[in-house]
């Protein structure tokens, strides 16, 4: 089997966007490969954080992660700052890519333009993302397309890395989930639906209760034509709408607009199929969140099978680039 890896930041709500857009996509991932999922505490340092504020997170994060069906006896499931490789390999990455890569990177960017502290580690994400990889000898990461210049930085860096001392890496490939890639902001469809971007009408909440989630898609942004069809050039809101629907029922979102006739029959179905989906996902995360201490076990279990595999990966690297073996 193939080997993936993704990983997600507990900083934010868990909304519709990551749900439909990536992790419905992990959880049958770790059907068909072996899965390795990371929640990567460290990457979200480099924005100032509360620290009660991010270990309770955290935990609340990998509790939901297992309420939306990621189960740590079929994948590997722990938090990236209990496994001291990921900070170690990070910095011959670092040593590895160069300051004009890593100063092109929009999300560098973008983050930077919203922030009046710019972290050294703000700059350096993509030394320690293609660490995060390249330890578990990963062959696909599927994210967004949003992300495919991390994962090209990440190929560039594994592939430099080989070329100077030898076959260390596997140079893993970038993988678009086909279903719901794209799920946009509600009130705003020409951006994607964001932890970060803060719009409380426009992004739906795992968490959120069912009359806010029909509320909200209700009044979501669609257009005067009238016309019912998959288009997100020239119908953004009402693509945004097929596209919900068609991942949360496991469906295309252009075959999804042949049922539909009238916006308010759409957002109807919308609705439904989003409570539908989130109900049984808040009842199991209510049963994880009284027992905390269950879900630091699993946590540390997987912590412990992840290190065997990037150990073996770490010191391969530093024997191949000439470091001294203690």
């Amino acid at each position: 089997m193939a080997r993936v890896f993704s990983g997600i930041q507990p900083s934010g709500d868990l909304h519709l966007g990551n749900l439909l857009g990536a992790l419905v996509n992990w959880v049958n991932h770790q059907e068909e490969h072996e899965a390795v999922y990371c929640i990567v505490d460290l990457h979200a340092l480099t924005l100032p954080k509360d620290p009660e504020e991010l270990r309770s997170s955290t935990l609340e994060l990998a509790q939901l992660l297992m309420a939306v069906g990621l189960d740590p006896d079929k994948c590997t499931l722990f938090v990236q700052s209990h496994v001291p490789e990921h900070s170690q390999l990070a910095w011959l990455m670092e040593c590895t890519v160069s300051y004009g890569e890593l100063s092109r990177m929009t999300a560098f960017k973008d983050k930077s333009d919203r922030s009046e502290f710019i972290s050294a580690g703000l700059f350096t994400y993509p030394a320690l993302q293609a660490a995060d990889i390249l330890l578990y000898d990963t062959d696909l990461v599927p994210v967004g397309d949003d992300q495919r210049q991390h994962i090209e930085i990440t190929r560039d860096i594994a592939e430099r890395f080989n070329h100077r001392f030898g076959e260390t890496f596997v140079v893993p490939e970038h993988v678009i989930p086909p279903a719901g890639a794209r799920i946009m902001d509600l009130q705003h469809p020409e951006r994607k639906m964001s932890k970060s971007q803060h719009s409380v009408n426009g992004t739906i909440n795992v968490l959120e209760n069912p009359d806010s989630v029909r509320k909200k898609i209700k009044r979501a942004v669609t257009d005067s034509d009238g016309e019912i069809r998959f288009d997100f050039e020239s119908k953004a809101g009402v693509s945004n709408l097929l596209s919900i629907l068609g991942a949360a029922k496991g469906d295309s979102p252009e075959e999804v607009a042949k049922s539909f006739e009238r916006y308010g029959d759409l957002k109807s179905a919308a609705a439904d199929a989003v409570v539908d989906l989130l109900l049984p996902i808040q009842e199991r995360y209510a049963d994880l969140q009284a027992d905390p201490a269950e879900t630091r076990r699993l946590l540390q279990a997987g912590a412990e099978k992840a290190q065997e595999v990037a150990s073996r990966t770490l010191t391969r690297t530093q024997q191949n680039c000439g470091l001294l073996q203690a």
